[in-house]
């Protein structure tokens, strides 16, 4: 098991591309030649080895490193991948709040318009004021469908 001091004292050997001081559970702070320390966890998931990081030292304390490797082994025991499920949250904290086809069309130009020019972009957002937003503006997303479209 580390301690605090062992974590604080810790340095990679020469010559050696890192060093891994273990503790529990597959915890494990890593340090690189540069001094800089890193918190991982190993485990099996889909009969694969995998490691997930949980952040810096010293701002990722030790109790909190242990707090977030048992947070990973539960949902292991639930049969998720750790991993995973931390990049669907992310995806779904970045994700829009933009619930009806003309917040999402509008957000939809606003991120591809850098990528047009301006006569593109600006005959676009015509076209959707124009034909689309009258009818299918108010309307919930997932309600907008072929039929929808069609008629």
């Amino acid at each position: 098991m580390l301690t605090d001091t062992a974590c604080k004292n810790a340095t990679c050997p020469e010559g050696k591309a890192r060093h891994r001081l273990a503790d529990s559970g597959g915890l494990y702070l890593e340090i690189a030649p540069n001094g800089s320390r890193r918190w991982f966890a190993k485990y099996r998931h889909g009969g694969k080895e995998r490691r997930i990081a949980f952040g810096s030292y010293p701002s990722v304390s030790l109790k909190a490193a242990r707090a977030e490797c048992d947070k990973a082994r539960k949902l292991r025991q639930s049969g998720a991948d750790p991993v995973l499920s931390r990049k669907a949250d992310k995806l779904n904290k970045s994700a829009s709040n933009a619930t009806n086809f003309e917040a999402v069309a509008s957000e939809f130009h606003a991120t591809q318009r850098s990528g047009w020019s301006d006569t593109y972009a600006a005959k676009w957002l015509r076209l959707m004021e124009r034909d689309l937003f009258p009818w299918l503006g108010a309307l919930p997303l997932k309600d907008v469908a072929a039929p929808v479209l069609l008629s």
